[in-house]
């Protein structure tokens, strides 16, 4: 029985991969709002993460966090949210070379970066037919791909704090749960291990969050956050970007 109900889930969880990739987002990165000079300038980039994709409110975890910031603070805080759903390191390689993206990230105060679920899950294709071979290459590209990045963002503002938001296991449900999980976690540990050659770059772990009831915080295609979700993600780095900012 346990058996029939996790073909179930998988099923409709590639069902939820499917109704995504049919009715994508149409958001794209539009041009940019000059920054308050007065204030602080928060910029978000990446994926779907980023751009809330899931939330009800339509604020994701970059919204939350200025409000938290707001409360504690008299300055004026402007955020510019540039995450385009679905995007990938090596689709960002290109967006990050856009004139307004990099006019956004030499006024930044602080960067927020979620990327690097859709490198490893392919929109589906990875779990449909996991295999630990392809994921390597999988890995190893996209760490390729992120260092380029966080190269560009240090030559464009060499002193705003970045801040990497890593990933979680929305696939607890499937046959695979136990394999995913490892390849989420050496992942991310990889991630870190790249992100530490960079000055004022840090990682924020966010597996623990949902590793517990994840079922709790993921959104209808059970894979991007909920409300709940990014809430917590919010509240996990608000003192970091309180502390580095």
């Amino acid at each position: 029985m346990r058996k029939n109900l996790k073909g179930i889930s998988l099923l409709l969880l590639l069902s939820g991969f499917v109704w995504t990739i049919q009715n994508p987002d149409q958001e794209s990165i539009k041009e940019a709002i000059t920054a308050d000079k007065d204030g602080k300038h928060i910029v978000a980039i990446g994926d779907s993460l980023t751009r809330g994709y899931g939330d009800s409110n339509g604020k994701g975890y970059p919204g939350y966090l200025v409000e938290h910031l707001q409360q504690k603070s008299k300055d004026k805080i402007t955020l510019q949210n540039l995450g385009v759903s679905r995007s990938r390191t090596d689709q960002w390689l290109d967006l990050i070379k856009q004139e307004k993206v990099q006019r956004q990230v030499e006024q930044a105060d602080v960067i927020l970066m979620t990327i690097g679920a859709n490198d490893l899950f392919q929109e589906g294709k990875t779990i449909n037919n996991f295999n630990t071979q392809t994921v390597d290459e999988l890995r190893k590209q996209y760490l390729v791909n992120l260092q380029e990045i966080l190269t560009e963002l240090r030559t464009l503002n060499a002193q705003a704090p970045i801040f990497f938001i890593g990933l979680y296991n929305p696939l607890i449900d499937t046959n695979n749960a136990d394999l995913i999980t490892r390849v989420v976690r050496q992942w991310n540990y990889e991630t870190t291990l790249l992100i530490d050659k960079y000055h004022k770059t840090v990682f924020v772990p966010v597996f623990d969050l949902f590793q517990s009831n994840v079922n709790d915080y993921l959104y209808k295609d059970k894979f991007h956050p909920n409300t709940k979700g990014y809430k917590l993600i919010a509240k996990r780095i608000t003192p970091l970007v309180e502390k580095g900012a």
